[in-house]
């Protein structure tokens, strides 16, 4: 087997699975639960999966209660970018990362159905590729949102009543497809920066707005060479795109059952070696059958043998998710640029 020593990323999904009959209940006090497992385990980020297509409690508030629960793991909720607005979502997103202190990121998802469209009402579902071509505008003005305060614009000068220098604040006057925004943010610059995008690029659709805006990708592949084909397709967009690719993480999601599939956590653990240490992906994204169940087994089997390996760390070594995952903390653009207010 290939040895690697490229970092190892691991993250879990803590939504129930979509597929169970029953997927028990969906407290704050089960979430906090498995989030301290996973953090115990010294996890890279958690996922939580939503959409307007089904129940259940809205995953930016289900991690912002989880943050003061937690330290060091990484929480990153579903964000679709159709029917919401834009300013709204990237305000919410930045406000999870100062309540988390610099832990937050959004996986960005669209919402393509008809049915959620009615739900809404605000108009009719578009077709994937615009779906997906307007997501990556939310994502970048999000950026330029999140970067509209410089890191210094805070004064909280009591004395002279001053709160912040207006010469530090910047319009973004962005004007995309389908919305515009004329900035600056309501919430200061976040701890990050930028809080960290996620893209399941799964399907065809979204692997530009990937490979365009993402920090970490998503994918699913059947084997070893797929995924590095998906690897490195995403990386030769990134640079199309004017980016680093090395500034990319591509971790592949995997659905997991750890009291059925054959070898269990040992089984998993080779999987991961394997694959990693080729050069496939730079990380898993789990998919738990069952969270409570498959979590704690991975936790408990798969980890450690993974660092019996020196393959995965034994803690935290920085304190945000940018740290864990390797990614520089971006300059504001502005304050680089020197644009005007």
């Amino acid at each position: 087997m290939t040895t690697s020593t490229r970092p190892l990323h691991l993250a879990a999904e803590l939504a129930p699975g979509s597929g169970r009959a029953d997927p028990g209940p969906h407290t704050a006090a089960r979430t906090v639960a498995l989030a301290r497992l996973a953090e115990a385990a010294a996890l890279d980020l958690l996922t939580h999966d939503d959409s307007f297509a089904g129940p259940g409690l809205d995953a930016l508030a289900v991690l912002a209660r989880v943050a003061p629960e937690t330290r060091s793991v990484g929480l990153v909720p579903t964000v679709t970018t159709t029917h919401t607005e834009p300013f709204h979502v990237q305000a919410a997103v930045a406000t999870l990362d100062w309540v988390s202190r610099g832990r937050a990121g959004w996986r960005i998802a669209v919402s393509p159905t008809a049915a959620e469209a009615r739900l809404l009402g605000r108009r009719p579902a578009p077709p994937a590729a615009e779906l997906w071509q307007e997501a990556g505008e939310v994502a970048e003005v999000s950026r330029k949102l999140w970067d509209s305060w410089e890191d210094d614009a805070e004064i909280r000068d009591v004395a002279t009543g001053r709160f912040v220098d207006r010469r530090k604040l910047h319009h973004v006057n962005f004007q995309g497809a389908t919305f515009s925004v004329k900035g600056p943010s309501i919430v200061p610059r976040p701890p990050q920066g930028n809080p960290v995008t996620v893209v399941d690029a799964t399907r065809p659709a979204a692997r530009d707005t990937a490979a365009h805006h993402a920090d970490v990708a998503l994918i699913r592949a059947t084997s070893a060479e797929e995924a590095a084909a998906l690897r490195a397709e995403l990386r030769r967009g990134a640079r199309a795109h004017g980016r680093d690719p090395g500034q990319l993480r591509v971790l592949l999601s995997l659905t997991v059952d750890l009291d059925a599939y054959e070898g269990g956590p040992g089984a998993l653990a080779e999987l991961i070696a394997g694959w990693h240490g080729g050069g496939a992906v730079d990380g898993f994204h789990l998919v738990p059958a069952v969270p409570e169940r498959d979590l704690e087994r991975f936790a408990a089997g798969t980890v450690p043998r993974l660092r019996d390996r020196g393959l995965f760390r034994t803690a935290y070594e920085g304190t945000t998710l940018r740290d864990h995952l390797g990614l520089a903390r971006p300059l504001s653009q502005y304050a680089t640029t020197g644009a005007g207010a």
